[in-house]
């Protein structure tokens, strides 16, 4: 199994992974041989492995980095991931909302956008990738990386809205670009031209991961489950991945034209319905098998810890763990600092607050109720090479047949919610380089509904690769300048605590009566 970690984490056999069916069509062969060694290259480039001690496997240097990060923030600031939660629900439910403030949408709607672009096939085929290369255990500490990132979301979401950019006609432009070169201008000249370098570097690699792992990924394993669920390489689809990124690719195109406020309410309704239904059909199978329950969670904290490990010993196992978190909840990358700018309200850390909730949901909820049924259907042991979305479908089709098509719906509308999140934060990033015209929006859509197509014609080795690359190297510049602005958040947490604590912070009724004055 070893052999296989050094599959995921040494990248250049990254695909032998997730074997595909051989019977691709030309079209999708040449796009597959074009792109490929492109996605290879840049792969190698960002995803530089360190060696572990004690093992043969190794840990990209950027999940080091984001997972040394979540550490110290959540010291820094004394587990805001645990004292936070309760006033984050209160805020997530509506009670200070403040429709006179400066912003496009609610605290409810930025997290649904937020979420839609982290609850998706991270949390489905991420998890399956993460349980078949390195075992139950690797779920334990995908569990324990989304723990501390809810308080890398804490910071960077509050700086989205401290440093954001209110626009002529009321839209709002935020996220890691503003704040890096807002704040550390604020920091002093010696770091402002940092703050400039690290702000179009993160543009850069977030416009690239935006056509990557929020788009190629998501089209890719979308087009894997109708092909999986309508006949395989015996499916009318076989070889047709180019039409079904197409139909995709159009049906996300008459959304993102609305921009932010189109997005918002789209994806406030649709992820609690795929939610609902995600869960809801993961806990029929738990509850099939609810006997096997306290047997899979013994068998993950025993692999975790490596009693019963495999793929290099337990530090094996917590690289892939945390690799797969970070792809899964984005934690400390920055991406969802671009949604939470958008949020109606003049207090930049209530929407922090409301930031824990994502990787909590995303990575200690969703993640832990998939690779529950994948353990105790037993299907990653026996799974024929599968892995990805695949092995999630044969572990929901072991209790009912034809769970796999309520797979298949949930797969295709997390891919959707999380291309249109997605295609909102490439957007941003493309406009801050080229600035906010019409003609870099549309220039930039195009593009992005370009790749939709293209995702869906690649194998899953050359998506993943290019997807966790360009992805997880947005935390280089994001966190670097994090660093300089951490007083900056710790003074506004203490002053707005102190609001909290006083009974000043104003509820929505006194907001409202205010308004009708």
């Amino acid at each position: 199994m070893s052999r296989n970690l050094n599959a995921l984490l040494v990248l250049p056999g990254l695909s032998a992974l997730v074997p595909l069916p051989a019977t691709a069509a030309t079209l999708d062969e040449r796009i597959e041989q074009w792109v490929a060694p492109l996605a290879g290259f840049v792969e190698r480039l960002i995803l530089f492995p360190l060696p572990i001690p004690g093992s043969e496997a190794h840990m990209p240097f950027v999940v080091l980095w984001l997972v040394i990060a979540a550490v110290f923030f959540t010291g820094y600031f004394r587990f805001i991931n645990v004292r936070g939660l309760a006033h984050g629900f209160r805020l997530i439910r509506g009670d200070y909302n403040d429709p006179r403030a400066a912003g496009e949408v609610t605290h409810f709607q930025a997290l649904a956008t937020a979420l839609s672009g982290t609850v998706g096939l991270g949390n489905i085929a991420g998890v399956a990738i993460a349980v078949s290369v390195g075992g139950p255990g690797a779920v334990v500490w995908m569990m324990l990386a989304g723990f501390l990132g809810m308080s890398s979301k804490f910071v960077e979401c509050t700086l989205g809205v401290k440093y954001r950019s209110v626009n002529a006609d009321g839209s709002i432009s935020g996220g890691p670009m503003w704040y890096l070169s807002r704040g550390l201008a604020d920091r002093g000249p010696a770091l402002a031209r940092l703050g400039k370098i690290c702000a179009v570097v993160f543009a850069l690699f977030c416009v690239g991961g935006s056509f990557g792992g929020a788009n190629m990924f998501q089209s890719n394993q979308s087009f894997q489950q109708v092909l999986s669920v309508t006949g395989g390489a015996d499916s009318w689809f076989a070889g047709r991945g180019w039409l079904f990124g197409l139909i995709l690719a159009a049906l996300v195109g008459l959304v993102i034209i609305g921009g932010i406020r189109s997005i918002a309410r789209v994806t406030s309704k649709v992820v609690p319905i795929m939610g609902a239904i995600y869960i809801l059909a993961g806990l029929v199978i738990i509850a099939v098998h609810i006997d096997q329950v306290p047997a899979a969670f013994a068998l993950m904290f025993s692999s975790a810890l490596g009693v019963s490990s495999v793929a290099g010993g337990a530090l094996g196992v917590l690289a892939i763990g945390f690799q797969r978190a970070a792809f899964s909840s984005e934690a400390g990358i920055g991406s969802a600092a671009i949604a939470h700018s958008a949020v109606q309200t003049r207090e930049p850390v209530s929407e922090g607050v409301v930031a824990l909730y994502e990787p909590f949901v995303d990575t200690i909820i969703v993640c832990t109720i998939t690779a529950l049924v994948i353990i105790i259907s037993g299907v990653y042991v026996d799974g024929g090479g599968m892995s990805g979305v695949e092995l999630t479908s044969e572990a929901f089709g072991t209790v009912i047949g034809w769970f796999p098509y309520v797979l298949a719906l949930a797969v295709i509308l997390f891919a959707y919610s999380t291309m249109l999140a997605w295609s909102y934060y490439g957007l941003k990033c493309w406009t801050f380089l080229f600035g906010e015209t019409s003609a870099a929006a549309y220039t930039y859509k195009i593009l992005f509904l370009l790749f939709v197509v293209l995702g869906a014609s690649m194998q899953l080795g050359a998506v993943i690769g290019f997807s966790d690359a360009m992805i997880l190297a947005m935390a280089f510049p994001n966190l670097l300048g994090i660093y300089f602005l951490l007083p900056t958040v710790r003074r506004e947490l203490d002053r707005y605590w102190a609001k909290v604590r006083g009974g000043t912070l104003p509820t929505w009724r006194e907001n409202l009566a205010r308004q009708r004055r």
